[in-house]
C-alpha cells in the first residue's frame, strides 16, 4: 500500500511537501522531530462505538483535547472510545504511531467514516504521516479533496467538541 501511496502522490499531489524525521509516535515527540513546515499539524484518534459497528477516524488540531462524550452525541453515536490496535489494523492496515487520513486508502470497504475538524477542513494544508511515523506530507487543502474523491471518503465536517482543562 505503500506504493500506491507514493504513486498517487506522485500523480495528483505534487504541491505536496515531504520530510523525512526519526520515528513519533506522540505529538510531544513531533513537535521535536518533524522539522517545520508549512500547514496544520494534526492529531488522528481512531475510534468506536460502544458496540464496535461504527469506527471513526477523528482528524483535529494537534493541540486540541476532545470530549469523546459530546462528540458521540453530535454524530450520533454511542460512548465512543480509543479502539484497539487490532481494530486499527484491521481497518486502517496500520498500527499506532502512522494513523493518518491515509490509512484510508486500506478502507476500500468504507467501513470507517472519517469526522474533521472544521479547523483542519479550513487550514490551507495539513500533516500527515504517509502510512509509517518516519515521514510527514504537508498536503494541501485541494490535493486533500483529490485524495478523499479517490479513496471515496466523504468527510464529516464538524467543530469537534474540545473537552474542558
Amino acid at each position: 500500500m505503500q506504493e500506491t501511496l507514493s504513486r498517487w502522490l506522485e500523480s495528483s499531489a505534487d504541491d505536496c511537501q515531504f520530510v523525512e524525521h526519526p520515528a513519533v509516535h506522540t505529538i510531544a515527540e513531533a513537535l521535536i522531530h518533524v522539522p517545520a513546515m508549512p500547514g496544520l499539524m494534526v492529531k488522528n484518534l481512531f475510534v468506536r462505538d460502544e458496540k464496535g459497528r461504527r469506527h471513526f477516524l477523528v482528524i483535529v488540531p494537534f493541540d486540541k483535547r476532545i470530549d469523546l462524550a459530546v462528540l458521540g452525541r453530535l454524530l450520533p453515536a454511542s460512548k465512543l472510545s480509543m479502539a484497539s490496535p487490532e481494530r486499527l489494523l484491521q481497518h486502517l492496515g496500520i498500527t499506532p504511531g502512522a494513523v493518518s487520513l491515509f490509512a484510508l486508502l486500506h478502507d476500500s470497504a468504507q467501513a470507517v467514516e472519517l469526522v474533521l475538524d472544521q479547523a483542519v477542513w479550513d487550514a490551507d494544508s495539513v500533516h500527515a504521516h504517509p502510512l509509517r511515523n518516519t515521514a510527514t506530507v504537508a498536503l494541501s487543502h485541494a490535493s486533500l479533496v483529490r485524495f478523499l474523491a479517490h479513496t471515496g471518503h466523504v468527510p464529516r465536517i464538524v467543530a469537534v467538541p474540545a473537552a474542558n482543562s
